[in-house]
């Protein structure tokens, strides 16, 4: 593996774009507007249409950026024993990474049940009407929160990740800079 990493970290910050703009656009766009569909059935049904359609292209993007995570820590292995905030700052986004996949799987588990009860209909996608089920009124007010809690946690790996990139300037010209002031 080279010294700068470049397929790694491409990897790890393709997917984690996609992981993080898919589920913004996803609550915004397509959540937001389906919303505007006029039947209240059509609104569940072409939201979850969507969201499967999406659901290979988040697996794959998980994937990417695991693959890449794990490629990053390996290459940076010698960096990570002697810098101890590089550490910290992989372990806080070890944590973030873990906890957003979690959010993302049950955003599915969400959305799936949603689904299943889509000719009940809505006012919205995570918005339950007047008659729907208690399953599927439960589901949307659930997905209404993850639906925000993932771009979120996205979002934050991308801040960690920008850290990360500064953190690995070179010693040795952090040692010349210091030297010649």
């Amino acid at each position: 593996m080279s010294a700068r990493n470049t397929t790694v970290r491409t990897l790890h910050d393709l997917g984690l774009a996609a992981w993080f703009g898919g589920t913004l656009m996803g609550a915004v766009g397509l959540n937001g507007g389906t919303a505007k569909a006029s039947d209240p059935a059509e609104r569940l049904k072409l939201s979850s249409i969507g969201w499967a359609k999406w659901s290979p292209v988040q697996v794959g993007a998980l994937i990417l950026h695991g693959i890449g995570g794990v490629g990053l820590i390996v290459g940076n292995r010698a960096r990570l024993a002697a810098q101890p905030g590089a550490r910290t700052n992989t372990a806080v986004k070890l944590a973030v990474t873990a906890v957003a996949v979690g959010a993302t799987a049950y955003a599915g588990i969400l959305g799936a049940k949603i689904a299943q009860h889509a000719d009940e209909g809505g006012e919205g996608v995570t918005e339950a009407d007047r008659t729907a089920s208690d399953a599927l009124a439960s589901a949307q007010r659930q997905q209404r929160v993850v639906q925000w809690v993932i771009p979120a946690l996205t979002g934050v790996l991308i801040i960690l990740a920008a850290q990360q990139g500064e953190q690995q300037r070179p010693i040795a010209g952090l040692l010349r800079t210091l030297t010649h002031r």
